[in-house]
């Protein structure tokens, strides 16, 4: 199962770098203000890919912190007491089922 894997792997690198082959042709990025940057395809998509998954990261860093301060309080999220209160009115203001 493992050299299964490993095939499956080799497989998508050298499909990734048979694109990046490919697609070496300059592309101009124009930027703001009249900036220009000239660069390979390849080079600029694998920035932007990059700047994506560092991004997406920053995005993600404030819920890694809450939940590890949550699992290292040990795991239970206390819920806050104005919904709290309110969920007790609405089971005790609700009449019986079934009569």
């Amino acid at each position: 199962m493992r050299v299964l894997g490993w095939l499956f792997k080799a497989a998508v690198f050298l499909f990734i770098f048979a694109l990046a082959i490919n697609n070496q042709a300059p592309v101009r990025v124009r930027g703001l203000f009249g900036a220009q940057w000239e660069a390979p395809l390849v080079l600029v998509l694998l920035l932007v890919l990059w700047a994506g998954v560092l991004l997406g990261m920053a995005v993600m860093v404030p819920l890694w912190w809450r939940a590890r301060r949550t699992a290292r309080q040990g795991g239970v999220v206390a819920e806050p007491a104005s919904s709290a209160s309110a969920a007790s009115a609405a089971v005790q203001e609700e009449p019986p089922h079934g009569v």
